[in-house]
């Protein structure tokens, strides 16, 4: 593609992708990573860095909604920014320097989130007894899941939403109080990620810089569809926004799953 048409599509993905993703607190990201490996040929690891500053662009607009609703306030999302900070700054470290590859990241999304979405809609189709409610994680569960997902985002350039989402939702809490959080943890952690990068850029070879122009058509995308996303989600029952962070993971676990094996 030449450098418009490049501009366009990421555009038109990135914005696509965050419509459908924002209301259940995915930035896209994730599902952006196989777009530009396999579509717009970002080579590896540049890919981190791509995704992250697609996520630093485009949080903003849902974000922005979320807050005129207020549903930015309340300890969740202290809780999940203190914890995936640290984790993507590590996470970044490990990407640069012990694991260039996504072959390995593949398998393990595929293993995490396609059961994950299956049990998230069972769960959701199937609920349990209204006087048997699974209690919600504690506030140790909580910080320690986001120092692991800050460590993912920082190796493979995702915000954590896709796993965030599926894993608090599924242990009990409501979808319209862990969407703004984390995309709230989504974007923090991508600033401090893409900064992170654009240090170790500057001391060390390869493709480590990200796609600025890919980046930035993508993000603008996603902050116009971010906004959208997030205007739309309380307009959306429960139900159907567990079902479709369900499914959102399911699928992504089987795309990744088949890239795995090719």
């Amino acid at each position: 593609m030449v450098g418009w048409e490049l501009g366009a599509a990421g555009l038109a993905v990135g914005m696509l992708i965050a419509t459908v993703t924002a209301p259940v607190g995915v930035s896209g990201a994730v599902f952006l990573l196989p777009v530009q490996l396999s579509v717009f040929a970002v080579p590896s690891p540049a890919v981190t860095p791509t995704n992250l500053l697609y996520n630093v662009v485009a949080g903003p607009g849902a974000l922005l909604r979320y807050r005129r609703d207020g549903a930015l306030r309340g300890p969740l999302v202290r809780r999940l920014v203190l914890g995936t900070l640290p984790g993507v700054v590590l996470g970044a470290l490990v990407r640069v320097f012990a694991l260039p590859g996504p072959a390995l990241f593949r398998l393990l999304v595929a293993a995490l989130l396609l059961p994950l979405g299956i049990w998230l809609l069972i769960r959701t189709l199937r609920p349990p007894p209204a006087d048997h409610p699974r209690p919600e994680p504690s506030r140790r569960t909580v910080t320690a899941l986001a120092l692991a997902v800050g460590i993912v985002g920082g190796i493979y350039g995702i915000g954590g939403g896709s796993i965030l989402g599926p894993v608090l939702v599924g242990r009990g809490m409501p979808v319209a109080k862990v969407a703004p959080a984390a995309l709230a943890s989504t974007f923090a952690t991508s600033v401090v990620g893409a900064a992170t990068y654009a240090l170790l850029a500057l001391t060390h070879s390869g493709d480590i810089a990200p796609d600025w122009a890919l980046g930035l058509s993508c993000g603008a995308g996603g902050l116009i569809g971010g906004y959208l996303g997030a205007r739309l989600q309380p307009r959306l029952p429960e139900t159907f926004l567990r079902l479709l962070l369900g499914t959102l993971a399911a699928a992504l676990g089987a795309v990744y799953a088949i890239n795995a094996m090719r």
